[in-house]
């Protein structure tokens, strides 16, 4: 099986979309995972149906599959990062970052993406670990929700310092929320390095069957910062080789959220990288 390979858009925020999304295809790109953000496409603006039927013609122009990511930092709020989450104390802010997922599911839908990343964000200072649990339950019900009717999968995130930090977690939110069909995991490789027990490769074979979407970069043990390929400790020919051998057919996704001011060049640099380590029946499309 091919792996196909995106950058996230996240890490070309200096960029127009437009010009991100010709950069990548030239490039050989397979896709992009698409941040919803002001700089690129904003969820909150008017006209989104239109604005997002308009890109899903230039997608296909350009040959690029896309997949939707929601970690935009202040897309709502401009002065809480990632804030309000789906952990907040107040209900009401909780109930905005659900109606954004919904929102992201609808794009989604609209643009062929494959799946719709998300994450749940930090425990908030004096809540009950069991508490954040059942507010993560109830606010992911309505996304679920969408998710199944539009039949695009909703792939949460293990994140560093998040409640949902580890895979251990993600089988808890699924027992939590009885298995729901359209409940899939994002998987993080430089995070499977930085707090996995083991292996970033054996973190891919146990999570093989719940795998919705992949995004990848370098990092360290036990540091959680987003490196270029190289600058990290992970081994990735075995990574590689492992994610091939699951038939994982869905993007996997360059990312470098805090490099957008060399975004260009790391572009290139990382698909060189990236086809340069694939194994043989693992190359990119």
């Amino acid at each position: 099986m091919s792996l196909r390979l995106g950058y996230g858009t996240n890490g070309l925020t200096d960029l127009r979309l437009d010009d991100a999304l010709v950069l990548l295809a030239d490039l050989g790109y397979d896709g992009v995972g698409l941040t919803l953000d002001h700089m690129h496409l904003d969820p909150l603006a008017p006209d989104l149906g239109s604005r997002t039927r308009r890109l899903a013609g230039r997608l296909a122009d350009l040959g690029l599959e896309v997949t939707v990511e929601t970690g935009a930092r202040y897309v709502l709020d401009p002065r809480r990062k990632h804030g309000p989450s789906l952990l907040d104390p107040d209900p009401d802010a909780r109930a905005a970052r659900t109606g954004l997922l919904v929102r992201a599911v609808q794009v989604a839908a609209d643009l062929g993406a494959h799946a719709v990343h998300c994450f749940s964000g930090i425990t908030p200072t004096a809540t009950a670990h069991e508490t954040a649990w059942q507010r993560l339950e109830a606010a992911l019900t309505p996304v679920l929700d969408a998710a199944a009717t539009a039949r695009v999968p909703l792939a949460i995130e293990p994140e560093p310092g998040h409640l949902l930090a580890t895979l251990d977690d993600f089988h808890h939110l699924r027992t939590l929320l009885g298995d729901p069909e359209p409940l899939g995991l994002t998987l993080d490789i430089g995070h499977c390095q930085c707090l996995e027990t083991a292996p970033p490769a054996d973190c891919v074979k146990q999570a093989a069957p719940w795998i919705r979407h992949v995004q990848i970069e370098d990092m360290r043990r036990g540091v959680h910062e987003h490196l270029p390929f190289g600058d990290g400790e992970i081994d990735f020919p075995p990574v590689l080789d492992a994610l091939a051998a699951t038939g994982y057919r869905g993007l996997t996704v360059v990312e470098l959220p805090r490099h957008s001011h060399a975004g260009p060049e790391l572009a290139r640099a990382s698909i060189d990288f990236l086809r340069s380590h694939l194994p043989p029946n693992g190359a990119a499309a």
